[in-house]
């Protein structure tokens, strides 16, 4: 699939970017050209020291903000897809500075939206959030409305065989910012702050994420919004894997923070489809014919009214889990 195909992700230098970079070489060495495009020059700086140009030829640095439309432009000439994975994605940060955030998250969702329109672009996959399905905070807001600007680009990109969809995935295990990290910090001060003993949250992997982006830049049809069926934890059971010696001090929940994580709301279930790996919430206008994109994916129609939610999940990780799952994809990291 990748055969010559020139690859750009924005955001290129998060925890996404990276680990998605480095299964892109790891697993398609053929690949012509991938373009990491982002605003931070120290971040750029210490990747390119991972990947040199005499080791890895491919790859190029792009300095640029997804809210430069003309930038953008710019660093997709010759590109064949792109993954959009730029955001300002911190819920304090964004509630606090709300106008700093819509540029970001919306203005430059529409920025990527229509610089891959006026390029010769064939495929876009944007990473979308849980705080999307049913937002009570304004990141959550802005990246439902940055779900729905790229669902509904395929209904104007006339006759350009260009194709826009979505992976909407929970907490990733070990991500900048994520609590477990935060975690494994603290627990040598003897106390861990917790918001709520109750609090649930669904598992991937940086792994799972990667997959979910590259079955989506194969198989999508335009316009699916991809959930992937991953296991929750009990907040509990993680403080109990990385320091089960430690104090739990209920803090209180954080503004805008939900208890348990939702992905699939019971309003999105008369467009949701089970693709067997994946759920699929399909758009309420597409360009190819539902009977046969049912029978191509040998897909099934959820029942109506059904919720996918980190509380009601039919799969939980266990305290002994976590933990082989923290030493594999986080503590390795941590250490660094």
């Amino acid at each position: 699939m990748l055969s010559n195909k020139s690859v750009l992700i924005t955001g290129g230098t998060g925890s996404l970017g990276k680990a998605l970079t480095n299964y892109l070489f790891a697993h398609h060495p053929e690949i012509k050209r991938l373009v990491i495009y982002s605003r931070d020059e120290q971040k750029q700086f210490a990747m390119a020291q991972e990947y040199p140009v005499d080791r890895y030829p491919q790859i190029r640095f792009f300095i640029g903000d997804v809210r430069d439309r003309d930038r953008l432009i710019r660093a997709m000439k010759g590109i064949d897809y792109v993954v959009h994975a730029a955001a300002m994605k911190h819920v304090p940060i964004a509630e606090y500075n709300p106008d700093e955030c819509v540029k970001t998250n919306i203005t430059g969702a529409q920025n990527v939206i229509d610089a891959c329109l006026d390029s010769s672009v064939e495929r876009v996959v944007a990473l979308s959030t849980d705080k999307a399905a049913a937002p009570i905070n304004l990141y959550g807001a802005t990246k439902l409305a940055s779900d729905k600007l790229f669902v509904a680009a395929n209904n104007i990109r006339g006759w350009n065989p260009i194709r826009f969809s979505v992976v909407r995935y929970g907490n990733v295990m070990g991500s900048n910012g994520s609590v477990i990290p935060f975690f494994l910090k603290k627990r040598a001060e003897g106390v861990l702050p917790i918001t709520d003993l109750s609090m649930t949250r669904f598992n991937i992997s940086l792994r799972g994420g990667v997959e979910m982006v590259m079955h989506a830049l194969e198989h999508a049809w335009g316009g699916e919004i991809f959930v992937p069926k991953i296991p929750s934890y009990r907040i509990t059971d993680v403080a109990e894997a990385i320091a089960p010696d430690c104090e739990l001090r209920v803090v209180g929940i954080r503004p805008g923070e939900k208890l348990h994580e939702e992905m699939i709301t019971s309003s999105d279930s008369f467009y949701t489809w089970d693709l067997g790996r994946y759920y699929t919430i399909l758009p309420a206008t597409h360009k190819w014919n539902l009977d046969e994109y049912v029978s191509h994916f040998h897909a099934t129609r959820v029942p109506l009214g059904f919720r996918y939610n980190s509380e009601q999940n039919s799969e939980w990780e266990t305290v002994e889990s976590l933990r082989k799952l923290i030493k594999l994809h986080v503590e390795p990291a941590f250490s660094a």
